[in-house]
């Protein structure tokens, strides 16, 4: 089977199974294959036909539970890794899959627990100190979550998506030196990837060598047809080097190239507003609020905006949008409540 396409081994391995319709290794064969395909379908029809045979099979389950994973119902995948952890608790990819179910929940404890457990197991893989490193990430403890990741490069010294996660925990903790050197070890790796090139530009733009952030800029921009986002960071940038006209004309091919999109109008906005060219920046926000109809914070920005354009009535129409859109904001509500007394104190002459 060497030499045939997909196909042509699918097809042969199917007319084999007709006559070993017992052979369960052949089950799993058809199943990698269709998974080369990526025909997710007939990879969990395989998997079913098999458990029918072999209910205790803990490839076809955690395959199962696998492809459940993939189309996002983690009940299923749940039960499915739960069946093949009774056949057989002492196999860390289930620990580690279960893990990853309870992350995708949001259950910091169970993930933790899990992967805990897998770790207890095979201490040598990287992929689940990575898995615990998101973990603390996504709470936004980058401190344990790059102690983590570390854990990771020291088994993997060359493992993309750690060295990028690290590079981004260094990010937040303001340490853009690290992180420049992590980006640029991925980019030796990875040199045609866009985004580890703006990566780069962001880490000197904060470090301040503009002459390096804009050359990976405009590197980044050659990459690849898909330049909004490029635009937007080589555009915050420029404000960075107070190069404000430059960044005006960036954010303005940004709002050319997807006018559907509502954050350069935004930040072209709040340039506006920071540089006295309030009604200009009104008009934006406006705009804004047309592509993203429900969005709160545009609405506060609109109303700043407005005050500062010394247009309180209007300024007090937009906060109260805000609030209806996000109720639970306290900080909405003060700021509103804070203008209403203001204004109905100047109203009636009150000092």
């Amino acid at each position: 089977m060497e030499n045939m396409n997909l196909n042509e081994k699918i097809n042969e391995l199917i007319v084999l199974m007709a006559k070993e319709t017992n052979n369960i290794e052949n089950y799993h064969k058809l199943s990698e294959l269709y998974l080369q395909q990526k025909d997710y379908d007939k990879v969990m029809s395989v998997l079913d036909s098999l458990l029918a045979i072999k209910p205790d099979d803990v490839q076809a389950l955690v395959g199962m539970g696998t492809m459940w994973f993939y189309e996002r119902d983690f009940r299923k995948s749940l039960s499915y890794y739960n069946k093949a952890l009774e056949v057989n608790p002492k196999n860390f990819l289930i620990y580690y899959n279960i893990g990853n179910v309870f992350a995708e929940w949001k259950n910091f404890d169970k993930a933790l627990f899990y992967y805990n457990r897998a770790i207890d197991l095979n201490a040598s893989n990287p992929e689940i100190y990575n898995a615990i490193a998101l973990l603390y990430q996504d709470i936004e403890d980058y401190v344990e979550a790059k102690a983590y990741y570390e854990k990771a490069l020291s088994l993997d010294p060359e493992n993309v998506n750690s060295l990028i996660d690290l590079g981004n925990v260094c990010f937040k903790l303001f340490d853009y030196e690290t992180a420049l050197k992590l980006f640029k070890k991925v980019f030796v790796l990875n040199p045609d990837n866009e985004l580890i090139a703006v990566c780069i530009a962001n880490s000197l733009t904060l470090l301040k060598d503009k002459e390096q952030a804009y050359s990976y800029y405009e590197k980044a921009l050659s990459m690849t047809d898909d330049k909004y986002k490029i635009y937007i960071c080589y555009a915050i940038s420029m404000t960075e080097f107070k190069e404000y006209e430059k960044a005006e004309d960036m954010f303005k091919k940004a709002v050319s190239f997807d006018e559907n999109s509502p954050n350069a109008y935004i930040l072209l906005a709040n340039l506006y507003t920071s540089t006295n060219r309030v009604k200009e920046a009104i008009d934006l926000y406006k705009k804004s609020i047309q592509v993203a109809p429900n969005d709160a914070e545009t609405y506060m920005l609109l109303g700043n905006a407005h005050y500062l354009d010394n247009d309180i009535e209007q300024a007090i129409s937009s906060y109260k949008a805000s609030i209806e859109l996000s109720p639970e904001n306290d900080e909405y509500r003060l700021v509103y409540s804070q203008v209403v007394e203001d204004y109905v104190k100047s109203v009636h002459g009150v000092a």
